[in-house]
């Protein structure tokens, strides 16, 4: 819960002394995940504090994903473009 909270109120100043508690906790799975935070704490700090997200990109990759798996072998490239491509695309090209 204290972790959650550092997420929360994205300040990264309790950072250390918590991943030295959890490291003392006795808690294996807790001490583990302590260790890795640790291995790459500017990484986890950058976390913390900045707002970006990689969420919208990975959105759109698994929005690619599912469409390309719903036509596995059913259809062409055409058919596919018309699926991943907004309604309003004046770049399509007819054969």
């Amino acid at each position: 819960m204290r972790f959650r909270g550092i997420l929360r109120s994205r300040d990264p100043g309790k950072l250390d002394s918590w991943i030295d508690d959890a490291v003392n906790s006795g808690l294996v799975a807790i001490e583990r995940f302590a260790r890795v935070l640790h291995r790459d704490l500017d990484a986890v700090y950058n976390a913390i504090e900045l707002p970006w997200s990689n969420g919208q990109a990975e959105g759109q990759i698994n929005r690619l994903k599912t469409i390309k798996r719903a036509m596995y072998g059913r259809a062409g490239p055409q058919l596919l473009r018309a699926r991943i491509l907004p309604l309003n695309n004046t770049h399509h090209h007819t054969k």
